[in-house]
């Protein structure tokens, strides 16, 4: 066959033109960072993480690690050396541009505060250079005196594998998301960021056999293993099923607020009567109910049949009352068929919820017997990344649920 001058230069154009998407291609792991404010006066730290790049051109996507977890952007565009992902649930966006190899630009949080500095540059294996490292793996009591919440004592529930270590502090709230780091220079340094709850945390074996725990700067906190802590008569970790409550369980549970489209929903309409319904305290923005929707979502689908309805309070800042356009790609992303209510600003929490005694934790969910009345409330949600604490945690509420199916209807009514 004769190549033709034209063919010749159609087929150079056609090399010279793929060459840019070729070098374009960004797919494969990253080791990237942000960085965040360590709080007031504090100044600002660096978070790294791991980051993963699939695709190409509009169908590229990026995805955040929690532990064996991913948060994957749900649209991308990579165009002329520009990397833009959407995470819509969040209400979130990484833009960067690509600079010799690497990636440079921010991670915008829409009305939540300012952008978080992003830049990423190819993964590569780490190896350890420490010849003696100490073991730390097994769970930890972390004595922090009085939370915010109130609390004494958190969790910190450790893996580790050699050199490597996976960790996660469980609080009355819920879990920082799995934290993962390598030991050196004589301490395990961890971090976190799935695109939200950035963590660095600086973990030091003390000589006593006590670890010395930082979190973005804050002052040391000490851990103690569990049960040292218990021999020790130290306090204990808050307990997610007592740290709320009613100030009248026999008083029905009363919610009255519109659902996306404006519709009152009340907790006196015909649709909740005789049913078993739980209420979940949360908001879009908030990492730990993006954590327990999943499995609210599965209950639903489970037990809807036998008498079961949810409603979701979702609390959200007033952009997202105006026009829930977060809300929407949340109920999305996960499939929620239950109710969604939007009551108001998480500040307004306790006065859209008077009835509530001690409530301050995102998510806390609230159990309803078939006559409307408070039977049990649960404060958090441990995550998939506290291992055994999420296995034990579902399956005590999946019993809870069935439990309260399983009692007859009364002829007392929600009023």
């Amino acid at each position: 066959m004769r190549v033709t001058p034209l063919v010749a230069a159609a087929a150079l154009a056609a090399i010279v033109s793929a060459s840019p998407a070729r070098a374009q291609s960004l797919a494969g792991l990253w080791d990237a960072s942000v960085v965040v404010s360590a709080g007031q006066d504090k100044g600002t730290i660096e978070v790294p993480f791991r980051f993963e790049i699939a695709g190409s051109g509009s169908s590229v996507r990026g995805s955040f690690f929690n532990g064996d977890e991913k948060v994957t952007s749900t649209s991308g565009q990579l165009a002329n050396g520009r990397l833009e992902l959407s995470f819509d649930e969040y209400g979130t966006k990484l833009e960067a541009d690509v600079k010799n190899g690497q990636l440079q630009g921010q991670y915008t949080r829409g009305t939540r505060g300012a952008p978080y500095p992003f830049t990423a540059k190819r993964f590569t294996p780490s190896h350890a250079g420490e010849a003696k490292i100490p073991s730390i793996a097994g769970l930890w009591n972390v004595q922090v005196g009085k939370s915010s919440k109130g609390e004494a004592a958190w969790q910190l529930i450790v893996r580790q594998t050699g050199p490597e270590v996976s960790a996660v502090i469980l609080r009355i709230d819920g879990d920082t998301g799995a934290v993962t780091g390598t030991y050196r220079d004589g301490k395990f340094v961890l971090s976190h960021f799935s695109g939200a709850r950035p963590l660095r945390l600086e973990v030091t074996p003390a000589a006593d056999g006590t670890l010395a725990v930082v979190q973005n700067k804050d002052n040391p906190l000490t851990a103690v293993r569990a049960e040292q802590a218990k021999a020790k008569g130290l306090p204990e970790p808050s307990d997610p099923s007592r740290f709320t409550s009613v100030k009248d369980p026999t008083e029905p549970l009363r919610f009255s607020f519109p659902d996306l489209n404006g519709k009152i929903v009340s907790n006196t309409d015909p649709r909740f009567a005789g049913k078993v319904v739980i209420v979940a305290i949360g908001g879009s923005w908030c990492p730990n109910c993006h954590d327990e929707t999943p499995f609210l979502v599965d209950l639903y689908k489970k037990y809807r049949s036998r008498g079961l309805e949810i409603v979701e309070l979702s609390f959200e800042e007033e952009a997202q009352l105006k026009d829930p356009v977060r809300v929407r790609a949340f109920i999305k992303r996960y499939g929620v068929e239950y109710t969604v209510l939007l009551p108001g600003e998480p500040k307004e929490l306790n006065d859209k919820v008077p009835q509530a005694v001690n409530l301050n934790s995102f998510p806390t969910t609230f159990f309803l017997g078939r006559d409307g009345r408070v039977r049990s409330a649960h404060a958090g949600f441990a995550g998939k990344a506290t291992g055994k604490f999420h296995e034990e945690a579902t399956h005590e509420i999946t019993a809870l649920v069935e439990r309260l199916l399983a009692e007859k209807p009364t002829q007392t009514s929600a009023q």
